[in-house]
């Protein structure tokens, strides 16, 4: 079982967080608007990091808005790069429904129409985890995506 992800220091200023309504719409915005800003940090579309993360969000989106959506209430998408990978999180409002922890996802039958998109998670990213909301109620899928040659980025590193 991978190790769990560590907090993110205080000092980490590369984030990006967008509330977006828990519809169909929302959860495409959210992919699109994190590939746009992992290009803004100098990941390029097209790239494996750039790839995993629009996979990892477009799943996590949809989850959030097909399992965890409240009525009236956003999901919330925020991005960072923490030393040596990027990390996505994606909170909902809903607090009674909990995805399987990682190591605990079942691969779907062949036939069925939905439960593929923790598997891809669990495939693509470096660590992920289900955590309580900050903002409660509700809770926060969490994953990461190890950056090789981190430093290489074009522009400052995180912390510049």
């Amino acid at each position: 079982m991978p190790a769990p992800l560590t907090p993110q220091s205080p000092l980490t200023v590369r984030t990006f967080t967008q509330r977006l309504s828990a519809t169909p719409r929302g959860a495409r915005l959210a992919r699109h608007l994190a590939l746009t800003q992992l290009h803004t940090w100098g990941i390029p579309h097209g790239s494996t990091a750039s790839d995993a993360v629009a996979l990892i969000v477009a799943e996590l989106a949809a989850n959030a808005v097909t399992h965890g959506r409240v009525p009236g209430r956003d999901f919330e998408l925020r991005l960072s790069l923490p030393t040596g990978s990027i990390r996505v999180e994606v909170s909902d409002t809903r607090a009674e429904t909990r995805p399987p922890k990682p190591g605990d996802v079942r691969p779907s039958l062949p036939l069925d129409e939905h439960g593929r998109g923790l598997v891809l998670v669990e495939a693509l990213a470096d660590r992920w985890e289900v955590v309580e909301r900050d903002a409660s109620p509700g809770k926060t899928v969490r994953a990461e995506v190890d950056l090789p040659g981190w430093s290489s980025l074009n522009g400052p590193g995180p912390l510049g």
